[in-house]
């Protein structure tokens, strides 16, 4: 399946039904007059955010979303049928903005959340509406009203548990592999992977961890280089992060502060959520240049940091037991908020 986190659609809620002119003539039947019944109501349309979807591509191949029309009212005071309602699903974590991509106007996050987003045109009334004593038989009745037409931009922020981040080419996509049923592209040169991908972890007690492999993030990333403000806008979905640093590189130090860096620019959230720290490609370097960088790396910034590499499946294993203990942890911290 295609990954397309943005798309511009075109919305138009239904048109009401026109109200009736009728008037009531029965054979043996005294009492007539005006019975023109009322149009039906036009249909909504609801925003629907769902799980099954991570993807925003259904949306290429169909831009154009009309709920259907009210129908028009009829004699003997019937009321003509409301339009149906229209469902639009979305992955969670979709936003809804003007066509301009300024104002945010809906943001959808929890599985099977809706939202009426434009409601349809009311039906027009019936000329059994505007009898009165001084106009016993009026000839007058409502047109219904048209629906709202409208422009928006859908942008898609991945929901995990485990968002991966770090500069180009550290690892992040050969650690998905390894620990999911993900393919994602692998090679041995910088932006391989040019968009999100999601894999997912299972563990024996049935739990399991979500994962996304965020692009590689360049200097001045929250400054739009390199599509930067598209791959920060995923990690902000993310509950940890898991922050890739490359063991081969000169100076490790500069590449973990690089990317904290554009962290905290693009949001202050981003540099607060719970990170931990691996250094990769271990087995591409030699013991005594890996510790020497270990060691400056943990003097300088006071974390705890793990080291694995490709072939090391004991080490993968432990940071997957590592990444179910730090979720569960997080889901304790939030039960405890909300349930002091």
């Amino acid at each position: 399946m295609k990954f397309l986190d943005e798309a511009k659609i075109f919305l138009q809620s239904g048109t009401g039904g026109n109200g009736c002119v009728s008037f009531r003539r029965e054979k043996f039947v005294e009492f007539g007059g005006p019975d023109g019944g009322d149009g039906g109501n036009g249909g909504d349309i609801i925003f629907k955010a769902v799980n099954n979807k991570n993807t925003l591509i259904d949306f290429r191949y169909q831009q154009h979303f009309k709920a259907s029309r009210g129908q028009d009212g009829a004699g003997k005071k019937r009321k003509g049928a409301a339009g149906k309602n229209l469902f639009i699903e979305v992955p969670c974590g979709t936003s809804l903005y003007s066509d301009d991509n300024k104002t945010k106007l809906l943001e959808l996050n929890k599985e099977n959340e809706e939202h009426l987003f434009l409601r349809g045109g009311k039906g027009g009334f019936g000329n059994h509406r505007f009898k009165s004593s001084r106009n016993v038989k009026p000839t007058k009745s409502n047109p219904g009203e048209l629906g709202t037409e409208i422009w928006i931009r859908l942008r898609l922020n991945l929901i995990a548990d485990i968002g991966i981040i770090g500069l180009p080419n550290v690892g992040k996509s050969s650690f998905l592999k390894s620990v999911t049923n993900a393919n994602p592209k692998i090679a041995n040169y910088p932006f391989t992977t040019l968009h999100p991908n999601l894999g997912v972890i299972n563990y024996s007690n049935y739990s399991e961890l979500v994962i996304a492999d965020i692009p590689g993030i360049i200097k001045d990333a929250s400054k739009g280089i390199g599509l930067g403000l598209k791959f920060l806008g995923h990690i902000e979905k993310c509950k940890i992060l898991l922050h890739f640093i490359d063991s081969t590189e000169k100076n490790i130090l500069y590449s973990y502060k690089t990317i904290r860096s554009e962290l905290k620019k693009h949001s202050t959230n981003l540099i607060n959520k719970k990170e931990i720290i691996v250094l990769t490609k271990s087995d591409l370097t030699n013991n005594k240049s890996l510790n020497n960088k270990l060691k400056k790396l943990r003097n300088a910034i006071k974390k705890n940091i793990l080291v694995i590499s490709k072939y090391d499946i004991d080490s993968i294993i432990l940071l997957k037991d590592l990444l179910l203990l730090e979720k569960n942890k997080k889901q304790e911290q939030v039960s405890k908020k909300w349930n002091p």
